[in-house]
């Protein structure tokens, strides 16, 4: 009942903010429950799946979210999911747990930084699409409840999205944690995306990223159906709930939930692994 409620919790912000319910599991299970990191992870990856497969159909319903994005981008965080699997695997059987909360705290920490100078922003300005997105057609328009208009939107810099793409991909199979914090940075800081779309194509978005990982993790023993079953049901039972309030709120009351979640959160990790 307890990882239930826990799930439940984490289902609400990881839909709400497009992390995925890992980056709230994570360390509940394993500072909290006293749950071994590799069965956390194994656990919060198949909630990942949940809550994407719960909150993007909603969002995509809504037109938020920006499926030719999505499914570009998805191209890098893919094979960095593999890439960050594999390494999790070695990293246990050199005993090397300690240094996957270390940097599951370093990241989500950093990850912070370039939020802070935009957090009052509700819709990027002045954008200037680049080649790749003109060629692709990345732009979109979406109709904002809150603003109650449509906002049109662009996106730039698409060489360095998919970069930070591919190491969003490379932490989720790492951390299982859906990367959802990295893809975030990549479409709001890096694309310059109203926060709103970048939070729903990272719901849509991390599924995927978490089902290339996902059998790595069943082969290697590390997930266990006691434990996968009330994550998933939790988190999908509270990313319902997490994309209803999405539509209402403004872009920056979005950032102003993300931030001191991700700052906590850090800062647990990093004390728990050193």
């Amino acid at each position: 009942m307890i990882v239930l409620a826990a799930a439940f919790f984490a289902g609400i912000l990881g839909s709400l903010l497009g992390l995925g319910g890992g980056v709230v599991m994570v360390p509940l299970l394993t500072i909290f429950l006293g749950v071994p990191p590799l069965f956390a992870i194994g656990a919060s990856i198949v909630s990942v799946i949940a809550t994407s497969s719960g909150a993007a159909s909603a969002y995509v319903k809504e037109g938020v979210t920006n499926l030719r994005i999505g499914m570009f981008l998805e191209l890098a965080t893919t094979s960095g999911a593999i890439t960050g699997a594999v390494l999790t695997l070695y990293l246990a059987r050199a005993d090397l747990q300690g240094v996957i909360y270390v940097i599951f705290g370093a990241v989500l920490l950093v990850s912070v930084l370039p939020l802070l100078r935009q957090i009052g922003e509700e819709v990027p300005t002045g954008v200037k699409p680049d080649a790749i997105s003109r060629r692709l057609q990345l732009n979109g328009e979406y109709h904002d409840v809150a603003l109650n208009r449509d906002i049109s939107y662009q996106a730039t810099r698409s060489p360095l999205a998919l970069s930070i793409m591919y190491v969003a991909g490379v932490i989720s199979g790492l951390l299982g944690l859906g990367s959802g914090v990295l893809k975030v940075i990549a479409l709001d800081v890096g694309m310059k995306l109203p926060m709103k779309v970048s939070s729903t194509t990272s719901n849509f978005m991390i599924g995927v990223t978490a089902a290339a990982s996902t059998g790595i993790y069943y082969l290697g023993g590390y997930i266990n159906p006691f434990l996968a079953a009330p994550v998933v049901l939790g988190v999908v039972l509270g990313s319902l709930i997490g994309t209803r309030a999405l539509v209402r709120l403004r872009n920056a009351s979005i950032r102003k939930v993300f931030i001191p979640i991700i700052v906590v959160l850090a800062v647990e990790m990093l004390l728990h692994g050193v």
